[in-house]
Order: C-alpha cells, then structure tokens, then sequence
C-alpha cells in the first residue's frame, strides 16, 4: 500500500510534518487496539524487523515490530531534523530518510533552489526512489514547506521540479505556509514570488497556509478556553497548547498550535486514504474534479473542529452547524473571502457517523448562499471516512477553488514591488551561481498572469448562466 508520500522541507516543512506523524500514530492507536499491522497504517507506515540488522524487510501480516513512516525529511539547518531525532517521534526515522545540512539557506530562495539544489539533487533522487519503492501503489507525493525563508521556498520549490523529471505520472500536491504581514525576514517577498513561479508551473495542487489566519485561530481558541467557552478545561498535555499542557504556553511558543492546524488539515485529508468510508476520495480525485484550469490549482481549506484531539472538553458541534462553520471565515486557514468570490469548485471531506443524506441536505443548503461559476453549478465533490477524530463525533475539511485567493496574490505581488524598484537586497541572490536578474523578472510576470486569469473569471461573475454552446453536428 502506500497512496501519498510526505516530503517535509525546510524549517517549518519539519515542523508541520512532526505533528502530522505524531498525530496520525495518535489516531491509528485509537483506532488500532490490538496493534495489528493493518492496511490502514501501511498507507503511511511500513512494518519492519529491525532485530534483522537495521533496515530487515516489510511485514505484512501479523503485530507491529517497528514501524517506520514512509517520508522524507529535508532541511539544510539540522537543528528542526536533530530535534525529532531527539523526542518520541526518534524511532519512526532512520537516516535513510534525511537530508540534513548544517548552515542553512540564510532566507535565500536561491541559496536553496540553485546552491543546495544542485548540490544535493543525486541524493534527493535516490533516496526518493528507495522510499517510493516500498510503495506499490503510490498516487501522490505531498511537500509541506513555507514560502518566505529560503529552504523551504528554495530546495521545496526544486524538489517539487525533481518529482515532475522522475515520476512525472504521480500528482504533486503542496502545502505552502505564506508569510504574514508582519514578516521578519525582509526579503521573504523575493523568496514567495520566485516560489510562485514554482508552484505555478509544476504543482498539480496547492494548499496555501497563512500564518495571519493560523495566529488567529490559535488565539480564538485560546480566549474560548480563557472565557470559558468551551467547558471549563483544556485537558492536561492539550495538544492545542502546545506539548507543556498549560493554555498559557499559546502566548509563548504558538507555533505549536499553529503547526498543529495544518496537521489536523492534512491528517483530515488524508483520512480517506488510511481508514474506510462509504464514500472514499483519493487525493488524486481532488485535482481532477477541483482543478478545471491547470494553473489555477490553489485551493482554500477550511476545518471545523479547528482543536484536536479532544483537547478541549466541548461539546461538539450540531452537524449542520459544522457545515456552516466550514464555510464562515473563522474557520479558514488562508484569509479570503469565498462568499463574494466566485466558486469553480468545492469539495467537502466529512469524517464519522454521517450520511450521504446529510452531506445532499447541507449542500442544498449553503449552495443559494454560494456564487459558482455558470458551467459547473453542480462543482462538488464529497468524501466520506467512517472512523473520526480522535475526541470528536465528526469533522469536516472543506477545499475551495475560488478566485477569492487574488488578494493574497495582489498584495504578494505589491510587497515584491515595493523591494525590486529599489533593487533591494538582489545582490545576496546575484551572486550565487546561476541566478540570473531574469528569474526576477520571469517570476514577477508568472505571478502577474495568474492574477489577469482570477480576473478573468471574477469578471464574469453575476452575468446570466449561460450554457456553452454546442458543436453543431452536421446531419
């Protein structure tokens, strides 16, 4: 088995992937009393002997001897990387699965798209190919990376490009995690846009991430626990708060939390690879139905519940409410605005005790509330996992492809400007071999094209539903 294969690159790439494994273990213990080795985990984990000497072969049948996950982790700072050597997750790697360098990409999309790139480019492709090999049905690879620092953007946007040369037949989906407004690093304008042009051109499916929105969310959480909201208590060694179990942690280190989000997002995408349902959705099936123009493959998720694991004591939420909340801004990991927005599709990943009915009810009822484009009225796709999160009834992921990503895209573009009229900080990229002032140019136009195509579609919003017209065949 195995239909996706995570690929973690960069600091926050490593991060994310962390609380994915961790809470993907979480959620197959939960379900997994008896620890059989089972279909459900060998989508993500093999099996192995390692009494064997190390690296012994799968197996299939019977208990669980040692399971490794089925990943790579990449990151030319080893400090994230030594970091999950270190903790509970040591054992589900090996080194077989890294790729790790000690100086890092210094914020420098080019230092890591064309310096480490190059460098590391035969041992990213073979280690990429002994880890694919173990899977015999592999559908999709998954990089999870942040677009503003170097590594990430960089060595995430090449790797990217790898998979397109090696296995050009397997979908490339990609997380991205965008900088917020309030960005640190200076030159992270420089490193989006140059990974835009990236994502533009070789990603089959993007799922932009906004550190603004993730921020947000966490603190929402935080004063419902504060106020008392959600019951009285967050649970001791709350995941939503970080691993030190005490709400205060939020203000100290949110980026657990934050990370923890885009964990849930992708353990509730993937759910329908690894658990049954009476309505399974591959990942591949998503850009197929969620992507009519190839280019036009960023997709916003939206998430309900937005706490995991039962960290908090709530009582959960009415099913139609949690529709309703997939489709409320609250809940949106990318701030954007779908209901004024034009839709070109939608899909809906429910997970628990939910039945096709409720799914036809609720899309009935949000659909007059929805703007969708004239030729795909009826533009949505539904999955269905029986086995929930872990702590809840229910959940649903709800993707958009709608053009209300523009303004993220717009005020990208406007941020780049800003630095490249005054020539800022280039020189730190023109020095490094093979980055040319073209590449500048080549990427600030790519983005520029994909914004004219939302306005396109924008442009017809709201004009009458006309039916395209029919090739006239000749009697």
């Amino acid at each position: 088995s195995c239909l996706s294969l995570p690929l973690a690159v960069g600091q926050c790439g490593n991060q994310v992937g962390c609380r994915f494994w961790d809470l993907a273990l979480r959620e197959h213990a939960a379900v997994n009393k008896k620890g059989i080795y089972d279909e459900a985990l060998s989508s993500f984990f093999r099996n192995v002997d390692t009494r064997s000497g190390g690296d012994g072969p799968d197996i299939y049948k019977g208990k669980i001897y040692s399971l490794k996950a089925r990943a790579l982790l990449i990151d030319m700072e080893e400090g994230v990387v030594n970091e999950i050597l270190q903790g509970p997750l040591r054992d589900v790697f090996d080194s077989k699965q890294l790729i790790t360098d000690v100086s890092g990409s210094g914020n420098n999309w080019a230092v890591g798209h064309k310096l480490y790139g190059y460098q590391y480019r035969e041992n990213i492709v073979e280690k990429l190919r002994k880890t694919a090999e173990h899977c015999d049905c592999l559908q999709c690879f998954f990089i999870i990376h942040s677009m503003g620092g170097g590594t990430g953007s960089g060595l995430g946007t090449f790797v990217l490009n790898l998979l397109e040369d090696e296995f050009p037949e397997v979908y490339r989906f990609v997380t991205s995690v965008y900088p917020s407004g309030e960005d640190d690093v200076i030159t992270s304008p420089y490193n989006s846009v140059l990974a835009m042009k990236e994502l533009n051109e070789h990603a089959d499916c993007v799922l932009p991430i906004e550190n603004e929105s993730l921020f947000d969310i966490v603190n929402k959480i935080h004063q419902m626990i504060n106020f008392g909201k959600l019951g009285s208590t967050v649970k001791q060694n709350s995941l939503v708060t970080s691993s030190a179990g005490s709400a205060k942690t939020v203000q100290e280190k949110p980026f657990d939390a934050m990370n923890n989000i885009v964990a849930n997002l992708l353990l509730n995408l993937t759910s329908s690879a690894r658990f049954e349902g009476s309505l399974n959705m591959d990942l591949n099936e998503i850009s197929m139905n969620l992507v009519p123009f190839p280019r036009l493959h960023y997709l916003v998720s939206s998430l309900t519940p937005l706490y995991t694991l039962a960290d908090v004591n709530v009582p959960s939420r009415r099913l139609d409410q949690m529709f309703s909340d997939a489709f409320s801004r609250d809940h949106q990991l990318i701030q954007a605005d779908p209901k004024h927005s034009l839709y070109l599709a939608c899909a809906l990943l429910v997970r628990g005790n939910v039945q096709v009915s409720d799914l036809r009810r609720n899309i009935e009822r949000l659909k007059p509330s929805l703007h969708f484009v004239s030729w795909n009225q009826e533009g949505w796709k539904t999955g269905l996992c029986s086995v929930p999160p872990v702590g809840h009834s229910h959940s649903l992921l709800a993707l958009a492809n709608n053009t209300c990503v523009k303004p993220t895209f717009i005020e990208l573009k406007d941020k780049f400007m800003k630095l490249y009229k005054k020539k800022a900080h280039l020189h730190h990229y023109l020095h490094i071999d093979g980055m040319e002032q073209s590449c500048f140019s080549e990427a600030i136009s790519s983005l520029s094209d994909l914004i004219e195509e939302y306005n396109e579609l924008d442009a017809t919003k709201g004009g009458p539903r006309i039916d395209p017209s029919r090739l006239q065949i000749a009697v």
